[in-house]
């Protein structure tokens, strides 16, 4: 684990809400020398806590007005390796987020659609088709709320 100071975590606020931040515009913003806030940036990346930079995508501009989240129970683990779920359910593009979890589920799927017909359409014919998949249980997402998390 690295030891981070304030201005590291200033660095990671700022990086986190925009990744794209020349080191110039970081040193500007935190009283550093563009050379200054270029070390820190890379010796934040080398120590793996910066681990690349991320474009988000506007789904709803793009037509995929609903964000479903799945959990999925598997019927019976014996006989289907959670490995066949995983590469199966991860071949089907709707499916942006995959987490195998502990709980009443095995998995919990983010799943885009373009409407509720179409989540349907996909419900139906790509996920409840996995092999092994038992009980499902879907939660619409109403509205979404980014929070900067730890660093603030």
């Amino acid at each position: 684990m690295i030891d981070l100071d304030d201005t590291d975590r200033a660095l990671l606020r700022d990086l986190a809400r925009d990744g794209t931040l020349s080191a110039g515009e970081l040193g500007r913003r935190h009283g550093l020398s563009q050379p200054a806030a270029w070390r820190r940036v890379k010796r934040l990346t080398d120590a793996g806590v910066l681990k690349g930079q991320r474009v988000l995508v506007d789904r709803a501009a793009l037509g995929f007005g609903v964000t479903v989240f799945l959990g999925v129970k598997l019927a019976t683990k014996g006989r289907v390796s959670l490995e066949d779920f995983e590469r199966a359910v991860t071949a089907i593009p709707e499916v942006q987020v995959v987490q195998h979890v502990l709980g009443l589920f095995d998995y919990r799927l983010r799943v885009v659609a373009r409407d509720i017909s179409d989540f349907e359409r996909v419900l139906r014919r790509r996920i409840m088709t996995l092999p092994g998949v038992g009980q499902v249980e879907a939660n619409v997402v109403l509205s979404e709320e980014p929070r900067p998390g730890p660093l603030g």
